[in-house]
């Protein structure tokens, strides 16, 4: 395993309270870490953009374990810049075959408008939020459609991976392609 000492900084000894139960649950994950030497590339092959809703567990729900895909999340699990540059580095260096682009049922970046959330983010937080954008989604399957074209059009990616555009069912747990 390679060690990156710069980027390793000494634990703090005032670790604030707020973090203790999961620097101890990490302790417990630490002494049975089953990837400890793995090189990093999909095993299965699979990459997912999904959203970061805590109802979806990528891995299970496509019967996948540790190790066998890359995951990239996001509010409304879009593919964005940041997710077009996850998939292109999975495509050409970590062994991804086929990418997952996974919305959900019942998915709050739905529910608003991009200027109805901004207020309500500005009230809430006491600060102006309208220079912020959020990637709310009018229509799911619309974005979907455009998502999956983004990924298959991009001329890092295009024709070296498989692509398919699916809905989550958060009540069922259910994957359903779409695109």
């Amino acid at each position: 395993m390679r060690h990156y000492p710069d980027l390793m900084p000494e634990p703090r000894s005032d670790q604030s309270s707020a973090f203790a139960d999961l620097l101890e649950a990490n302790e417990r994950y630490a002494a049975d870490n089953e990837l400890s030497g793995f090189d990093g590339i999909a095993r299965a092959g699979v990459a997912i953009v999904t959203c970061m809703d805590s109802r979806i567990e990528p891995l299970h729900m496509l019967g996948l374990t540790h190790g066998d895909a890359k995951i990239f999340r996001n509010p409304g699990g879009r593919v964005t810049d940041a997710a077009l540059e996850a998939l292109v580095l999975g495509v050409h260096l970590l062994g991804v075959e086929r990418v997952l682009v996974v919305p959900h049922t019942r998915c709050a970046m739905t529910r608003m408008s991009e200027n109805e959330l901004r207020e309500k983010i500005t009230e809430l937080s006491g600060q102006d939020a309208w220079w912020q954008h959020f990637h709310v989604v009018a229509d799911q399957h619309a974005a979907l459609v455009e998502d999956v074209h983004r990924v298959t059009s991009h001329p890092l990616i295009q024709g070296r991976a498989q692509v398919g555009g699916f809905l989550y069912d958060v009540d069922t747990g259910r994957l359903t392609q779409l695109v």
